[in-house]
Parts: C-alpha cells; sequence; structure tokens
C-alpha cells in the first residue's frame, strides 16, 4: 500500500496530457513542451526536461495551470499562466 501525493498524481495527469500533445513535434525523448505567458499574444513555447516536474515550484505552476484552464489547453499544448521573465530565472536553478 502506498501513499499518493496530490502534486505527484497532477504533475502525471500534465505530463500525460503533454506527451500526447508533443509527440508529433521536436521534442526529444526525456523533454515536454510547455507554453509560458499571460496572454495569448505572447506565450512563447519551452522544451523542458521532465524533471522539471518533481520541483515544488514548478509543481505550484502546474497547480496555477489547473486553476486557470482546467485540463484544456488553448496553445494544444500544456500552457502555464506565468510571466516569461519569471519562468526563465526559476528554470535557471533546476539546472
Amino acid at each position: 500500500m502506498g501513499i499518493r501525493l496530490p502534486g505527484v498524481l497532477r504533475a502525471r495527469q500534465f505530463l500525460r496530457r503533454a506527451i500526447l500533445t508533443s509527440m508529433a513535434t521536436d521534442v526529444p525523448k526525456g523533454h515536454l513542451a510547455v507554453y509560458v505567458g499571460e496572454n495569448q499574444t505572447t506565450k512563447k513555447r519551452y522544451v523542458v526536461p521532465v524533471s522539471f516536474l518533481n520541483q515544488a515550484t514548478f509543481q505550484e505552476l502546474l497547480s496555477r495551470a489547473e486553476e486557470e484552464n482546467g485540463f484544456v489547453h488553448p496553445m494544444g499544448g500544456l500552457t502555464i499562466p506565468c510571466n516569461e521573465e519569471l519562468f526563465i530565472n526559476l528554470t535557471a536553478y533546476w539546472h
């Protein structure tokens, strides 16, 4: 009998969707595509390692994305409603 954390389950659901939507694109194995930006016109696509899903801050961003979009993402991939500069600064520490 294992213990399942809600954040891990949520991250798995996002990962499954991201993998399905990014399979036909140029996303290397072990990575996923995300769209980052605060509005539709400024969103940019980033390819990030799957290991980012282990980061608490990234999980918070996923929770925020779920609150805003549910599991429907208008860009066709995982959309993170976050300032692009903030996202870049956060991910710089995870490498």
